[in-house]
Protein backbone atom coordinates (compact mmCIF):
# COMPACT_ATOMS: atom_id res chain seq x y z
CA UNK A 1 0.00 0.00 0.00
CA UNK A 2 2.80 2.61 0.70
CA UNK A 3 4.18 1.59 -2.89
CA UNK A 4 0.42 2.85 -4.25
CA UNK A 5 0.58 5.60 -2.40
CA UNK A 6 4.26 6.42 -3.27
CA UNK A 7 3.86 5.93 -6.81
CA UNK A 8 0.82 8.17 -7.27
CA UNK A 9 2.63 10.84 -5.31
CA UNK A 10 5.71 10.74 -7.64
CA UNK A 11 3.76 10.80 -10.62
CA UNK A 12 1.29 13.81 -9.01
CA UNK A 13 4.58 15.69 -8.15
CA UNK A 14 5.90 15.29 -11.49
CA UNK A 15 2.85 15.80 -13.60
CA UNK A 16 2.33 19.19 -11.77
CA UNK A 17 6.58 20.29 -12.09
CA UNK A 18 5.55 19.68 -16.49
CA UNK A 19 2.77 21.27 -16.53
CA UNK A 20 3.18 24.21 -14.34
CA UNK A 21 5.07 26.52 -16.53
CA UNK A 22 2.42 28.27 -18.90
CA UNK A 23 0.45 29.37 -15.40
CA UNK A 24 4.31 30.88 -14.55
CA UNK A 25 3.95 32.55 -18.15
CA UNK A 26 0.91 34.20 -17.64
CA UNK A 27 1.48 35.79 -15.06
CA UNK A 28 5.17 36.57 -16.17
CA UNK A 29 3.36 38.60 -18.94
CA UNK A 30 0.66 40.23 -16.64
CA UNK A 31 4.14 41.87 -15.30
CA UNK A 32 3.54 41.04 -11.78
CA UNK A 33 6.93 40.00 -10.75
CA UNK A 34 6.31 39.68 -6.96
CA UNK A 35 4.07 36.66 -7.79
CA UNK A 36 6.00 35.58 -11.28
CA UNK A 37 9.03 34.84 -8.33
CA UNK A 38 6.73 33.28 -5.76
CA UNK A 39 5.51 31.15 -8.74
CA UNK A 40 9.28 30.47 -10.00
CA UNK A 41 9.54 28.69 -6.61
CA UNK A 42 7.03 26.41 -7.03
CA UNK A 43 8.62 25.17 -9.97
CA UNK A 44 11.85 24.23 -8.36
CA UNK A 45 9.79 22.86 -5.12
CA UNK A 46 7.66 20.48 -7.42
CA UNK A 47 11.37 19.01 -9.05
CA UNK A 48 12.11 18.44 -5.53
CA UNK A 49 9.34 16.57 -4.23
CA UNK A 50 9.66 14.71 -7.44
CA UNK A 51 13.59 13.71 -6.40
CA UNK A 52 12.53 13.10 -2.72
CA UNK A 53 10.12 10.21 -4.29
CA UNK A 54 12.29 9.11 -7.01
CA UNK A 55 15.05 8.60 -4.01
CA UNK A 56 12.26 6.50 -1.97
CA UNK A 57 10.80 4.54 -4.42
CA UNK A 58 14.79 3.83 -5.65
CA UNK A 59 15.16 3.26 -1.42
CA UNK A 60 12.72 0.88 -1.38
CA UNK A 61 13.33 -1.14 -4.20
CA UNK A 62 10.53 -0.19 -6.03
CA UNK A 63 9.92 -1.52 -10.08
CA UNK A 64 10.40 1.08 -12.55
CA UNK A 65 6.95 0.97 -14.37
CA UNK A 66 4.72 2.14 -11.67
CA UNK A 67 1.64 2.83 -13.94
CA UNK A 68 -0.37 -0.02 -12.49
CA UNK A 69 -1.13 1.81 -9.12
CA UNK A 70 -2.71 4.49 -11.16
CA UNK A 71 -6.04 4.06 -11.51
CA UNK A 72 -8.42 5.24 -14.68
CA UNK A 73 -9.93 8.44 -12.21
CA UNK A 74 -6.13 9.51 -11.47
CA UNK A 75 -5.11 8.37 -14.52
CA UNK A 76 -7.07 11.13 -15.81
CA UNK A 77 -6.84 13.62 -13.12
CA UNK A 78 -3.26 13.50 -13.96
CA UNK A 79 -2.29 12.71 -17.62
CA UNK A 80 -5.64 14.37 -19.12
CA UNK A 81 -7.67 17.32 -16.88
CA UNK A 82 -4.39 18.90 -14.74
CA UNK A 83 -2.54 19.12 -18.13
CA UNK A 84 -5.10 20.42 -20.50
CA UNK A 85 -6.39 22.96 -18.02
CA UNK A 86 -2.97 24.43 -17.71
CA UNK A 87 -1.78 23.75 -21.48
CA UNK A 88 -4.98 26.21 -21.93
CA UNK A 89 -3.27 29.22 -20.62
CA UNK A 90 -0.78 28.75 -23.54
CA UNK A 91 -3.42 29.46 -26.25
CA UNK A 92 -5.66 31.41 -24.35
CA UNK A 93 -4.66 32.70 -21.14
CA UNK A 94 -8.15 34.73 -20.52
CA UNK A 95 -9.36 34.94 -16.79
CA UNK A 96 -11.75 32.27 -16.68
CA UNK A 97 -8.92 29.84 -18.00
CA UNK A 98 -6.50 30.85 -15.18
CA UNK A 99 -9.21 30.42 -12.14
CA UNK A 100 -10.02 26.92 -14.08
CA UNK A 101 -6.67 26.25 -14.11
CA UNK A 102 -5.62 27.81 -10.67
CA UNK A 103 -8.53 26.24 -9.28
CA UNK A 104 -7.55 22.46 -10.85
CA UNK A 105 -4.04 22.81 -9.76
CA UNK A 106 -4.00 25.03 -6.42
CA UNK A 107 -7.25 23.97 -5.09
CA UNK A 108 -8.01 20.54 -5.80
CA UNK A 109 -4.89 19.17 -7.08
CA UNK A 110 -3.15 20.42 -3.78
CA UNK A 111 -5.78 21.26 -1.72
CA UNK A 112 -7.71 18.08 -1.74
CA UNK A 113 -6.31 15.11 -3.47
CA UNK A 114 -2.39 16.01 -1.88
CA UNK A 115 -4.15 16.72 1.52
CA UNK A 116 -5.56 14.18 1.87
CA UNK A 117 -2.80 11.35 0.58
CA UNK A 118 -0.54 13.07 3.69
CA UNK A 119 -2.98 11.71 5.64
CA UNK A 120 -3.25 8.31 4.64
CA UNK A 121 0.21 8.55 4.11
CA UNK A 122 0.64 9.73 8.17
CA UNK A 123 -1.89 7.30 9.18
CA UNK A 124 0.24 4.31 7.99
CA UNK A 125 2.93 5.29 9.28
CA UNK A 126 2.05 5.82 12.80
CA UNK A 127 -0.32 2.52 12.82
CA UNK A 128 2.66 0.59 11.70
CA UNK A 129 5.44 2.58 13.30
CA UNK A 130 7.02 2.62 9.95
CA UNK A 131 9.84 4.74 7.75
CA UNK A 132 9.58 8.06 10.41
CA UNK A 133 12.57 9.30 7.39
CA UNK A 134 9.96 8.84 4.66
CA UNK A 135 7.54 10.78 7.18
CA UNK A 136 9.32 14.08 7.86
CA UNK A 137 10.04 14.20 4.26
CA UNK A 138 6.36 14.09 3.44
CA UNK A 139 6.46 16.74 6.16
CA UNK A 140 8.62 18.61 4.42
CA UNK A 141 6.75 18.62 0.68
CA UNK A 142 3.80 19.50 2.93
CA UNK A 143 4.91 22.33 3.76
CA UNK A 144 5.91 23.64 0.56
CA UNK A 145 2.61 22.52 -0.86
CA UNK A 146 0.98 24.98 1.50
CA UNK A 147 2.18 27.99 0.11
CA UNK A 148 1.14 26.65 -3.21
CA UNK A 149 -2.69 25.87 -1.98
CA UNK A 150 -2.31 29.88 -0.58
CA UNK A 151 -1.00 31.37 -3.69
CA UNK A 152 -4.14 29.84 -5.26
CA UNK A 153 -6.70 31.05 -2.78
CA UNK A 154 -4.35 34.69 -3.57
CA UNK A 155 -4.87 34.21 -7.09
CA UNK A 156 -8.43 33.39 -7.33
CA UNK A 157 -9.16 35.56 -4.89
CA UNK A 158 -7.40 38.75 -6.95
CA UNK A 159 -9.29 37.15 -10.18
CA UNK A 160 -12.73 37.10 -8.58
CA UNK A 161 -12.44 40.13 -7.29
CA UNK A 162 -11.96 41.63 -11.14
CA UNK A 163 -14.51 39.53 -12.55
CA UNK A 164 -17.16 37.93 -9.81
CA UNK A 165 -19.10 36.12 -12.03
CA UNK A 166 -16.34 33.67 -12.77
CA UNK A 167 -17.18 32.02 -8.93
CA UNK A 168 -19.49 29.88 -11.14
CA UNK A 169 -16.13 28.40 -12.80
CA UNK A 170 -14.93 27.37 -9.25
CA UNK A 171 -17.86 25.86 -7.94
CA UNK A 172 -18.01 23.97 -11.48
CA UNK A 173 -13.82 22.87 -11.44
CA UNK A 174 -14.63 22.17 -7.37
CA UNK A 175 -17.62 19.90 -8.04
CA UNK A 176 -15.96 17.97 -10.55
CA UNK A 177 -12.51 17.55 -9.02
CA UNK A 178 -14.41 16.66 -5.67
CA UNK A 179 -15.68 14.11 -6.97
CA UNK A 180 -12.85 12.71 -8.47
CA UNK A 181 -11.15 13.05 -5.08
CA UNK A 182 -13.50 11.07 -3.91
CA UNK A 183 -13.67 8.49 -6.19
CA UNK A 184 -9.86 8.30 -5.32
CA UNK A 185 -10.24 8.00 -1.73
CA UNK A 186 -12.30 5.63 -1.75
CA UNK A 187 -10.07 3.23 -4.28
CA UNK A 188 -7.58 3.78 -1.87
CA UNK A 189 -9.37 3.16 1.66
CA UNK A 190 -10.67 -0.34 -0.03
CA UNK A 191 -7.04 -1.00 -1.18
CA UNK A 192 -5.69 -0.48 2.41
CA UNK A 193 -8.37 -2.29 4.25
CA UNK A 194 -8.08 -4.95 1.99
CA UNK A 195 -4.19 -5.38 2.65
CA UNK A 196 -4.19 -3.88 6.49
Amino acid sequence: YVLYLASQFQAGEEAVTLDLLPLIQVIAREGRIEEELFLTSFLWEEAKHVDFFNKFLTAVGAPVDLSSHHTPCYSKVFYEILPERLMALQDNPSRENMVRASTTYNLAVEGIMAETGYYMWYCIMDQNKILPGARQGIRNIQLDESRHIAYGVFLISRLLAEEPELWSVVEEVMAEMLDAAQTMTMQALEKYSAHP
